[in-house]
């Protein structure tokens, strides 16, 4: 069945809209409230929406990665960001701070808040298009 063309429209607006949501929160979570948790919920549950509205082929292009293959790039993030603490002479994640030319102090707290947000992602996705596979194959 084809999704309406008025569903596919909102969606995309719906898509942008709340991705770049998500990444603000995740920007601004390592200093105030939010972070990779709360962002990783909020772009998790619109490409899951996603997958409802427009059909889980076309949500897995807009994604073009496995949800899998995010939960294991972040678990690698989230443990980079640990790890760096002990490369750089610290304690494992101790919050280690580098000056970037264009956006300031970047550190390993924004590392490991990214770590999150594509867990979350990768976990909200792969439970919600599991369930969205099952009802699928059962039609």
């Amino acid at each position: 069945m084809r999704p309406s063309i008025i569903i596919v429209f909102v969606m995309r607006i719906l898509l942008l809209v709340f991705m770049l949501i998500s990444f603000q929160i995740l920007w601004r979570g390592h200093n105030l409230p939010g972070g990779g948790f709360i962002g990783g919920l909020i772009a998790g549950s619109i490409l899951a929406l996603a997958g409802w509205g427009l059909g889980l082929k076309q949500a897995r292009k807009i994604l073009f990665v496995s949800p899998i293959t995010l939960i294991f790039a972040g678990l690698g993030t989230a443990l980079a960001s640990g790890i760096l603490g002990i490369v750089f002479g610290s304690s494992i994640f101790e919050g280690l701070w580098f000056s970037a030319p264009i956006v300031g102090k970047l550190g390993t707290p924004l590392l490991f808040d990214i770590g999150v947000y594509l867990v979350v992602i990768g976990f909200c996705l792969a439970f919600s298009w599991g369930l969205l596979e099952e009802m699928e194959d059962s039609l």
